[in-house]
């Protein structure tokens, strides 16, 4: 088996998540205690007996994903698995800062800073109320976008393909008026559904350029090393190791696409036949079994999930 892990992205956040984790591995409780001291907050509170739209805040959301993530390949370490047993790591967005942080890249703590700054900044760059995201399903990424540049010439309006997630299922994001737009020529060319996503700002697209701008001075002032085990970028859709590329594409990332299918089809291509979702929820498991059925797929978000692994 040649293996990858993946971690998971915004939405998939959850009250109570790595609860179970913390309770039965002590480094899995280090990890939320090592986030909450780096952020000065108890996120964990927030994460285990908090209210759900206080978690779904970006700013609360992101850190507090990768630290589920780590908790759990934490827990996974304990039970004897080792990390370079794996070819590659990838992450859905912010999930690729949970790579980073896996693979020894950066620190959990900066992981953690950095994803609480990405969350503000992205938050604060567009005014509420002008921007939106939609999900577009029955099309594919060619498709989708030919209808995003159509919008967005007659809108007008930034109107572009954010997540190229699987051959069926393209997130688009843009200013309100060019997105609701798209959704009309999408639903005019056949798409099953075409609606508008419950989120606070449109991300991975031009409008998000102030917080990227941020988030390169923020990456600017931290060190990247070479992950232990490669990771595939989501801007890129091939895998990287050199520390200089790695903070450049981070910042290219925050208004960039994320090549979810093209990454996973690169994987497939270089060999990997098992993937290993970390992290909260199932999201990105359905995306992979609808991109390539013959890879082999196992979830891990619990200390059961851990306890009932062979590897």
């Amino acid at each position: 088996m040649v293996r990858a892990l993946v971690c998971p992205g915004q939405g998939a956040q959850s009250i109570g998540m790595g609860k179970s984790l913390a309770e039965e591995y002590s480094t899995a409780k280090a990890v939320f205690e090592e986030v909450d001291e780096a952020l000065g907050e108890k996120l964990s509170n927030l994460i285990w007996e908090g209210d759900i739209a206080d978690l779904t805040l970006t700013q609360n959301a992101q850190p507090a994903l990768m630290a589920m993530s780590l908790a759990v390949l934490r827990g996974l370490e304990s039970e004897g698995f080792d990390l370079s047993s794996c070819s590659y790591l990838a992450g859905h967005s912010l999930g690729e800062y949970s790579a980073l942080a896996m693979s020894k890249a950066i620190s959990v703590s900066d992981a953690a800073r950095l994803l609480k700054a990405r969350g503000l900044a992205m938050q604060d760059a567009v005014p509420v109320g002008k921007g939106a995201m939609a999900a577009i399903l029955g099309l594919n990424f060619d498709t989708v976008q030919s209808l995003t540049n159509l919008a967005q010439a007659q809108a007008p309006g930034i109107c572009q393909a954010a997540n190229d997630n699987d051959p069926s299922q393209v997130v688009i994001s843009g200013e309100k008026s060019a997105v609701e737009l798209a959704i009309a020529f999408a639903k005019e060319e056949g798409a099953k559904r075409a609606i508008m996503l419950p989120v606070s700002a449109p991300f991975h697209c031009e409008l998000m350029a102030p917080a990227a701008e941020q988030m390169k001075i923020k990456l600017d002032s931290i060190k990247i090393d070479t992950p232990i085990v490669p990771i595939v970028s989501n801007v890129s859709a091939e895998a990287i190791s050199d520390p200089d590329t790695i903070k450049k594409l981070l910042v290219s990332q925050v208004t960039g696409s994320v090549r979810w299918r093209e990454s996973i089809l690169w994987m497939a291509a270089n060999d990997v036949d098992e993937i290993w979702e970390v992290g909260s929820g199932k999201a990105l498991s359905g995306m992979i079994r609808r991109i390539d059925k013959d890879i082999s797929l196992k979830n891990f978000s619990s200390a059961e999930d851990i306890k009932s692994a062979v590897f």
